[in-house]
């Protein structure tokens, strides 16, 4: 009787064992981390001021997590750029020789993005928020800091280097590529006014009209991820 029942023992044991480690994972989540790397152009979309988009670099990591039974992916991602773009001013009051002055603008930004896979992971749309710091606008050559503005005829150059450090933007783009390696096309607006710190200031420019403008940045990277 007791072999009897050692025997339906160890049947049981190997009947519950191989039920166990049998069963079908339904879900199989990875992760990864990357590294990304790439160009930029930036600009600010404002009618305060006559701008033009100029090129800058940016680098990041970001961490991944594959859902395969999802049509879509997520992503946590930290990017520093370093951007610039150009102003038209002139070194007198009488603009009477007008020129582009530079400035420079870094920026830390924090997203969260979802992927759709439009074809599997070949083609994937991508789209999510993103919280900005950055730096003032700072001018790139310190001989253009006594440059007045166009269209103002006593606001300087070096005046309108104070921005908004805390901005707000939304993320869309795409991106191209099969397993670890893609190639990714990202523009970032600007929800928040980026100027409006300018507001706060004591300039005396004669005009009414409120400091407004939008970060307009389109980015173009290589992604690697393991």
């Amino acid at each position: 009787m007791q072999k009897h029942n050692y025997i339906l023992l160890v049947a049981f044991t190997i009947c519950f064992v191989t039920l166990s480690f049998s069963q079908h994972r339904r879900y199989a989540i990875k992760n990864g981390i990357g590294i990304q790397a790439g160009i930029t152009q930036y600009d600010i979309s404002t009618d305060n001021f006559s701008t033009t988009k100029s090129d800058g670099w940016l680098g990041g990591m970001l961490a991944t997590v594959d859902l395969p039974h999802r049509i879509y992916t997520v992503s946590f991602g930290m990017q520093l750029s370093d951007n610039k773009m150009e102003i038209l001013g002139s070194a007198s009051s009488d603009m009477s020789d007008v020129k582009a002055v530079e400035y420079k603008l870094m920026a830390v930004q924090v997203g969260f993005l979802f992927h759709l896979k439009v074809f599997d992971e070949l083609i994937m749309l991508e789209a999510g928020p993103q919280i900005q710091y950055n730096s003032k606008l700072q001018l790139t050559s310190d001989t253009q800091e006594n440059y007045f503005i166009s269209g103002y005829n006593n606001l300087k150059a070096n005046e309108i280097e104070d921005i908004n450090k805390f901005n707000f933007n939304g993320v869309g783009g795409v991106s191209l590529g099969l397993g670890a390696i893609k190639i990714r096309a990202h523009y970032i607006h600007g929800f928040t006014n980026i100027l409006n710190k300018l507001n706060d200031a004591d300039f005396n420019t004669n005009l009414k009209a409120k400091f407004k403008g939008n970060q307009a940045m389109t980015a173009f990277s290589i992604v690697i991820v393991f």
